[in-house]
């Protein structure tokens, strides 16, 4: 039934520009969480990782809910986890509009938002509400942590740990996102001396919950295995693979399109990446989250057989609908 409403409003969706088609249906979905029906994983999906117990291995990615406003909605559709953010220490507005460009054609999205955000402390007081109303989610929440635009590569550290610092008391684990191409020099601080002194810092203030590190699929395998042994053995949990890339493979009409492509597109350059930092990680007996061009139960499967402890969607729920986790969950584990 959701798929099929979808169908019928996706045309006036994509009517809309991608932006503001999503601002109307996270305003709808957060007032009425209800108009989706439950749809909850079989009890053959459940799994645990970084001591952390979904009822299944498929998540909700970073970057569709940033600010926490529809926190209750994403069970209801069969997540087994949600990751909210990326979220900032101070609001910021991200960078000018338009900023998500669809590509119906090939099933991609690329996206130059630069972290808008309502900033932790707005962010956090949502939070509260939340939990003082009753409605907090029963599946794990994950909180995705970033810095401002204008801090500088030598203060990074002090505001991925502010963020950690507010947000932690509300998160089952927290990612240090240095991967999204839309922030100026943010992709810098995966090489390995910044990103201990950010590891360093979180680690500090996370309230010994589990601290992963969200890596970008562009980065050189060679410069993937250092990242992935630095920041275990500093501390971090585990891994979260990949994110959004500049590349853009067949797609010459948008090489000069800023911002990370996402989508069906995404697979093929992530995939790789996937496989060998889930090697890696399950080398240093550590968990991996992947991520990237997800969009059915065909690309979820390649990554959970690659060794990867659970997945994340996203830019897959634009093309195929809100019963995508859903459809997902019944095909690998059944009903």
């Amino acid at each position: 039934m959701l798929d099929a409403a979808y169908k019928l409003v996706r045309p006036l969706l994509f009517s809309l520009d991608a932006e503001s088609a999503h601002e109307l249906t996270l305003a709808i979905v957060s007032r009425a969480p209800f108009l989706a029906p439950r749809r909850p994983p079989p009890p053959s999906a459940a799994v645990e990782f970084a001591g952390i117990r979904c009822p299944s291995p498929v998540g909700l990615a970073a970057g569709l809910d940033k600010d926490a406003r529809a926190l209750p909605l994403w069970e209801r559709l069969g997540f087994g986890f949600v990751e909210i953010g990326t979220i900032t220490p101070r609001p910021q507005p991200g960078n000018p509009r338009p900023r998500i460009h669809r590509l119906p054609q090939v099933r991609g999205v690329i996206n130059s938002m630069g972290f808008p955000s309502d900033g932790a402390v707005q962010v956090g007081a949502r939070l509260a509400r939340l939990k003082e109303s009753g409605r907090w989610p029963s599946i794990p929440v994950g909180v995705n942590l970033g810095k401002n635009k204008e801090t500088s590569e030598e203060d990074a550290a002090k505001d991925f740990a502010e963020v950690a610092d507010r947000l932690a008391l509300f998160a089952d684990y927290l990612v240090v996102n240095v991967s999204s191409p839309n922030t100026p020099g943010l992709r810098s601080l995966q090489l390995t001396e910044p990103l201990l002194r950010i590891l360093d810092s979180v680690l500090q203030v996370s309230q010994e919950k589990p601290v992963f590190v969200k890596v970008s699929p562009d980065l050189a395998l060679d410069n993937l295995d250092a990242t992935i042994r630095a920041a275990v053995g500093a501390g971090a949990a585990g891994l979260v693979a990949t994110n959004t890339t500049t590349k853009r493979p067949g797609l010459p009409e948008h090489e000069g399109t800023p911002g990370g492509l996402s989508g069906a597109p995404l697979f093929p350059i992530a995939s790789p990446g996937v496989h060998a930092a889930a090697a890696i990680c399950g080398e240093l007996g550590v968990p991996m989250i992947g991520v990237g061009g997800i969009t059915g139960p065909e690309q979820a499967r390649d990554y959970l057989d690659a060794g990867c402890a659970a997945v994340q969607v996203y830019s897959g729920l634009i093309f195929e609908g809100p019963g995508l986790p859903s459809r997902i969950n019944r095909q690998l584990f059944g009903a």
